[in-house]
């Protein structure tokens, strides 16, 4: 109580004191202009997020929110090759079931695996993508908000309109060597009436998934085993997606609703291994949700949120390779989602908040003894934010309650946690350049539907994995309007992590029969750094660039008497990073991507058979844009993969070599 006052009484005397000598500055007559407030704002960021947004994402060869997640430092994307790939994203080596992804302020939720594949959600109508770490900084966010260990925010294109236009539309179709990969999109955008305003978003994509690419492997004494060149099978892939949006205004408030549907059937094409070029694996996917929110402040003080979501999910999953077992399997997801928001200002500089949340999870399959599990979900946060001139802090606590219910097996124990998590950011100087940042976190996450309950592999005695986050970093941004240096921001951090009770599969000692155990333990140190800075060297002429860096230690230390005992966890490079570069002159933009990965292990044990050779990857594309009246054009080509080198992100997974693609837009 004592830390608490104090921390309250020099937030307080910083706050006068900033009046003070504002005051003293004043003279006696002052003309202030007129201020129209719109909205009341949450407490600024007190850790900093690193975003892509408008003519960044636009400018990157990127085709989904995947593509473009690529370019955050700390973030390995799993990709499997293809446009039909999944892609999952995981953060500072703590796996995807830590990372919590959102659509327009909702979680996109799995309760059957946990994995959310990234590659569903396409650009051509998302304005902005960021990534926190930790948690986001609002407090005017849903309980569930606060136990990610990271977390991808998506946010949509909003309907804007110029005086005097009530419409807008956007198409733009694309075309790609790699998989003959053929996309069209198109956005309607509709204003109601003065307060209400409408759009429309809808893309289909067909690829072959035929490449080629070189398949070299070498023995251990160093001779080659393989080296030859094949063309990539079974990776054909079509996709529909559609959704619709309404905003709305109100007083000191506004609401909005969404309707989404993604349907698609793709080919699975496997690993390459033992000679086996084709496999027979395919997936159909049926996703469909609505959600809708609300946002209203009551008194100037006051503000709450209401959200409300409604998803179903049919997947069915064929394997007609001859050599094992044959698989036609279908799941059933659903997913009921509301949640309550509110936030109280105490003072101007001290706020506090309260949010609820409740989620229902069911799964049906046709698998044999299959158990039907349904899973209800109750979180409540507290949390409070301290914004003052000089310091910002911000805590919460997050109670979780899980309780799941299947028909074949006894009731499984309740599954309950407190997880607390603090978050401060210093200002030392009156300019505000320099950011100091610094936070710990716990956070937990519940075993899924496949790892409890699937047929003769899961778990039910599973624990959660419990993960604890350490970081402390820094930020300095500068701008200088007019001058050839017009900004620079750099930042970098040092973070630890800790993952217990890892979910693993272990065998069980006869082929094809592994069962999941709570057998992990992973330490994570590691170190971000990233650097943007704009360049002005004359009128038309614009520079931007882009780099980050990280090294990451992750570390195996789960059974000292295992050969792989502080081994580097696989597929986590001790050394990645990127760097775009952008020129824009006149009509013309200019964009150079690099990507690197360092070597990894494809195994537990780090030894030579399981090393897996970096890599790195080359992106041009050069655009013209052209004013035809009143529609706007934008013609593109790029060059993706420049070098044309080989190499698999993930191993035996080959991905494409130097491959183009030419791109349209349109807008009215």
């Amino acid at each position: 109580m004592r830390v608490i006052l104090s921390v309250l009484a020099c937030l307080a005397a910083s706050q006068a004191h900033a009046q003070q000598s504002a005051l003293g500055r004043l003279d006696s007559t002052q003309r202030v202009r007129e201020v129209v407030v719109v909205a009341r704002q949450d407490v600024r960021e007190t850790i900093p997020s690193q975003r892509l947004g408008g003519k960044q994402l636009e400018r990157l060869n990127s085709h989904s929110v995947a593509d473009a997640l690529r370019y955050f430092s700390g973030v390995q994307v799993k990709d499997y090759g293809g446009v039909g790939g999944i892609k999952t994203i995981n953060v500072r080596s703590m796996g995807s079931g830590h990372v919590g992804v959102f659509y327009d302020g909702v979680e996109v939720g799995n309760a059957q695996n946990g994995q959310v594949d990234l590659g569903q959600f396409s650009l051509d109508n998302v304005e902005e993508v960021a990534l926190y770490n930790g948690q986001k900084s609002a407090l005017l966010q849903p309980a569930a908000d606060f136990g990610t260990a990271s977390a991808v925010y998506i946010r949509t294109k909003r309907p804007k309109f110029a005086p005097g236009k009530a419409d807008n539309l956007k198409a733009k179709v694309k075309y790609g060597t790699s998989g003959e990969v053929f996309s069209a999109a198109a956005l309607y955008e509709r204003k109601l009436s003065s307060a209400v305003s409408a759009s429309l978003s809808v893309g289909a994509l067909t690829a072959t998934g035929k490449y080629k690419f070189r398949y070299k492997r070498k023995n251990l004494d160093g001779t080659t085993a393989y080296d030859t060149t094949a063309t990539r099978q079974n990776g054909d892939m079509w996709a529909v997606r559609a959704e619709a949006n309404v905003y709305g205004q109100l007083r000191q408030g506004s609401w909005a609703l969404k309707a989404y549907t993604y349907n698609s059937e793709r080919g699975i094409p496997g690993a390459i291994v033992n000679n086996v070029w084709r496999r027979g694996e395919r997936q159909w996917d049926h996703n469909n949700f609505l959600q809708g929110s609300l946002q209203k402040t009551l008194g100037g003080r006051f503000t709450t949120r209401l959200l409300a979501k409604y998803a179903y999910y049919d997947t069915r999953y064929v394997n007609n390779d001859t050599t094992t077992m044959l698989i036609d399997n279908k799941y059933r997801q659903q997913e009921l989602y509301v949640s309550t928001a509110n936030v109280y200002e105490v003072l101007p500089w001290w706020n506090v908040s309260v949010s609820y949340d409740f989620k229902w999870n069911k799964l049906d399959s046709d698998l044999r003894n299959f158990v039907y599990p349904h899973r209800y979900s109750s979180f409540i946060s507290l949390a409070t934010a301290l914004d003052g001139r000089v310091l910002r802090l911000q805590a919460s606590v997050l109670a979780t309650f899980v309780k799941d219910h299947t028909r074949l097996q006894a009731p499984k124990p309740s599954a309950s946690m407190l997880t607390p998590a603090i978050f401060a950011s210093c200002r030392p100087f009156a300019n505000d350049v320099l950011t100091l940042r610094a936070f710990a976190k716990k956070s937990f996450r519940v075993p899924t539907f496949n790892e409890l309950y699937y047929t003769d592999i899961g778990n039910a005695s599973l624990k959660p994995e419990t993960a604890i986050q350490y970081d402390l970093g820094f930020v300095v941004d500068k701008a200088w309007p007019g001058k050839f240096v017009s900004g620079l921001r750099v930042q970098a951090d040092a973070y630890y992590n800790t993952v217990r009770d890892k979910v693993v599969a272990y065998p069980k000692g006869q082929q094809f029969r592994w069962t999941m155990l709570n057998l992990g333990r992973v330490h994570i140190a590691g170190t971000d750094v990233g650097a943007a800075v704009t360049l002005s060297p004359a009128p038309e002429l614009s520079v931007t660039g882009r780099i980050q860096y990280t090294y990451q230690q992750a570390r195996d230390v789960t059974d000292p008497a295992t050969s792989y005992y502080n081994d580097q966890i696989p597929y986590i490079p001790r050394h990645s990073g990127s760097a775009v570069l952008g020129l824009s002159y006149r009509t013309f933009d200019f964009n150079y991507s690099f990507i690197y990965a360092g070597e990894r292990y494809s195994q537990q044990e780090n030894i030579p058979a399981n090393h897996v050779q970096p890599w790195y990857t080359s992106d041009l594309s050069l655009a013209y844009r052209l004013a035809i009246r009143k529609a706007r054009l934008r013609f593109a080509l790029e060059v993706n993969n420049v070098f044309s080198q080989d190499y698999d992100v993930i191993l035996n997974y080959p991905m494409p070599k130097r491959n183009y693609a030419v791109s349209v837009d349109v807008e009215i």
